[in-house]
C-alpha cells in the first residue's frame, strides 16, 4: 500500500513537471558532464540552469536553494574566468587538492554556512524544511567555490549534498528535479575518478 502511494505521488510529480524544469534539467546536467571533462561549457550551461531554478525554488518554497542558485551564478560567473584564464605559460589553472588546513578552514565554513542559513530560514521564512535545506545548501556552496578554484574535494561536498537533496526535491514535488540529482550523483562519482586520474598525471 505504502509503496503503491510512493509510486502514485512520483507518477503526479512527473506529470506536473514543466518545460521550464525539463529545460533547467538538461542544462544542469550537461554542465555537471562538462564539468567531469574539466570544459568551460560548464559555466554557459550551468548559468542557464540556476536562473531557471532560482524561478523554480522561489515557487517551491525553497528558499534557501533559491538562494544558493543566486550563489552559483555569481561563482558561475568567477569560475568560468578563472578557468579562462592562463597562466605566463598559456596554461590553464590546474586540478589541485586541498591541504590539511584548507580541508579544516572548509569544513568549518560548511558548519558556518549551516547555522546561520538555519537561523535565517527557521526564523523568517515559511521554510517547512529548515535544518535539511540548510544543510545541503551549505555543502553546495562550498562544492561551488571549489569547482570554481578546481579544487578535486568539490566532488565530494557535490556527491554527499546530491545524495541528500534528492528526497527533498521529491518530498517538494519536484520530482523530475530528484531524477536530476541522482544522475548528478553518478556523473560526481565519475568526475571525482576522472578528476584523480588528471591530477595524478600532471
Amino acid at each position: 500500500m505504502l509503496l503503491s502511494t510512493l509510486f502514485d505521488s512520483l507518477y503526479q510529480g512527473l506529470l506536473a513537471t514543466t518545460w521550464l524544469e525539463i529545460v533547467a534539467v538538461v542544462m544542469g546536467i550537461l554542465s555537471v558532464f562538462f564539468a567531469r571533462n574539466e570544459s568551460i561549457w560548464t559555466y554557459p550551461t550551468g548559468i542557464v540552469n540556476v536562473l531557471i531554478y532560482v524561478y523554480l525554488c522561489f515557487v517551491a518554497g525553497l528558499f534557501a536553494d533559491m538562494g544558493i542558485n543566486v550563489f552559483y551564478f555569481g561563482m558561475s560567473v568567477y569560475g568560468w574566468y578563472n578557468w579562462s584564464r592562463r597562466d605566463e605559460n598559456a596554461k590553464h589553472v590546474p586540478i589541485t587538492k586541498l591541504t590539511v588546513n584548507q580541508w579544516i578552514i572548509n569544513v568549518a565554513l560548511v558548519l558556518f554556512f549551516f547555522g546561520i542559513l538555519w537561523y535565517i530560514l527557521d526564523n523568517y521564512t515559511p521554510s517547512t524544511v529548515p535544518m535539511f535545506d540548510s544543510f545541503t545548501t551549505a555543502l553546495f556552496i562550498i562544492g561551488m567555490w571549489l569547482m570554481a578554484r578546481k579544487k578535486i574535494e568539490n566532488w565530494l561536498a557535490w556527491i554527499a549534498g546530491d545524495i541528500l537533496v534528492i528526497p527533498l526535491f521529491a518530498y517538494k514535488g519536484l520530482v523530475f528535479t530528484g531524477f536530476q540529482y541522482i544522475v548528478f550523483t553518478f556523473l560526481a562519482i565519475s568526475g571525482y575518478i576522472e578528476w584523480r586520474k588528471k591530477l595524478k598525471n600532471s
